[in-house]
């Protein structure tokens, strides 16, 4: 079984062949830097903050773990995957509204907040120096003793070293006898940094991105998620009802009593009114096939997804450029929810962005179907405020993707929709 960690790998015949042992040194170095320059800032901010006590600026200088804790922990669950290749996903949660204020009230009140404070603490005052230790020992020993030929010589006629207080080195041949020790120092060094790179990350893993609080999440937004869409399905179903009853109900009636006069008539009179049924039925058949296109188009289920994208983008009213390249045809309903996506998001294009142009592009990479919309209209796009952009993240969750958005002020907007699936069997 292929490894994902660094533990994992430990026991793999092939380990020192691999690269799992230099990406555990490369694990233990960037904590060292990482640590190092923590432990500089939060000695800097204490040592400001007591002597700035008095001022107005002291109070928040003391506040100098707290406030580095966040983004360091942020720096640590990307720097996790270079010794443990599944994402650690980010348990703060977003706060309710915008503003500095908001944000640290919503940091103060997280059980993460304090779980990154912990950890920072950790790291700038213990870990570092152990990796630190652990580096020189593991790699920098054995590299001295690996070079003791080539310093002896270096040294010159009758130089001596004293390796230990009982070795003295003092000829070529006594130092190339220390060489097979460098070389089993470097072994033993490889498979200890990994030792302690597995268990920092695992440390780091239960600190900051802790399994359990992050399927609770899971658990409680799929939860909210699967409300949402029931009221989303009924409010459709009551759409189709209203679309049906209003619309092509009515023409049908309409076309029934046409039809009805033209039975009882004859002549000139009867053949207008077999016109008028006729167009009376063409309206209505325009109209149910409408509906049916925005339940299901039948181009998506006889084409596939490039086709039915091109077809939207050609009935935008703003200009779109389509670069959507698929190998094959995906299963249907990630084709569907990628479909409506689209849609709802170029619909959004022409009613608020103002956008003179919009692009959607995608393909397929690693078994996940990436989708994106971009426009280059005034932005302030807000899924929260509705613009069914919530209901599009139900609908592309339920298929196990994600969705983001980027919409600042002044645009431009970027819709950017994953999705994990596997081609169609043949």
């Amino acid at each position: 079984m292929r490894a994902t960690t660094s533990w994992q790998a430990l026991t793999q015949r092939r380990f020192l062949a691999s690269a799992w042992p230099w990406r555990s040194v490369a694990y233990l170095a960037s904590g060292t830097l990482v640590g190092a320059l923590g432990l500089i800032a939060v000695a800097v901010g204490l040592v400001a903050g007591v002597k700035l006590l008095k001022e107005i600026v002291g109070l928040p200088l003391l506040l100098t773990p707290a406030l580095v804790s966040v983004p360091m922990a942020a720096i640590e669950r990307r720097r996790l995957r270079i010794v443990d290749t599944e994402p650690a996903a980010d348990p703060h949660a977003r706060p309710d509204r915008p503003g500095l204020r908001a944000w640290l009230g919503t940091r103060w009140s997280e059980p993460a907040t304090w779980r990154d404070l912990a950890y920072t603490i950790m790291l700038v005052f213990l870990l570092w120096p152990l990796d630190l230790a652990l580096l020189a020992a593991g790699i920098g020993v054995p590299v001295v003793l690996l070079s003791f030929p080539v310093i002896l010589t270096l040294a010159g006629p009758g130089a001596t070293h004293d390796l230990l207080p009982i070795w003295r080195i003092s000829t070529i041949q006594e130092a190339w006898l220390v060489v097979p020790v460098g070389a089993a120092g470097v072994l033993i060094g490889l498979y200890l940094m990994t030792a302690m790179a597995g268990a920092q990350a695992a440390l780091t893993r239960q600190l900051l991105a802790p399994r359990e609080e992050q399927l609770g999440r899971r658990v409680v937004e799929l939860t909210r998620s699967r409300a949402r869409l029931a009221d989303a399905f009924e409010a459709e179903r009551r759409r189709i009802e209203r679309d049906l009853h209003d619309g092509a109900q009515q023409r049908l009636v309409a076309l029934s009593m046409t039809l009805g006069l033209a039975q009882l008539s004859s002549g000139q009179e009867a053949a207008g009114l077999v016109r008028s049924a006729h167009e009376q039925l063409k309206l209505a058949l325009e109209e149910i096939r409408d509906l049916i296109q925005g339940i299901h188009p039948r181009v998506l289920t006889d084409r596939g997804l490039p086709p039915a994208v091109a077809e939207i983008a050609d009935r935008s009213a703003v200009p779109v450029r389509v670069n959507l390249d698929l190998p094959h045809r995906l299963p249907e309903p990630i084709e569907a929810a990628a479909y409506f996506v689209v849609c709802e998001a170029l619909a959004n294009v022409a009613k608020h962005s103002q956008a003179t142009q919009a692009v959607v592009e995608g393909g397929m990479s690693d078994g996940q179907l990436t989708v994106q919309i971009q426009d280059n209209g005034v932005g302030g796009a807000d899924a929260a405020q509705g613009s069914g952009l919530a209901g599009l993240a139900d609908r592309v969750a339920v298929v196990g993707g994600r969705m983001a958005l980027s919409s600042p002020s002044g645009g431009p907007t970027l819709l950017r929709v994953e999705i994990p699936c596997a081609p169609l069997p043949s």
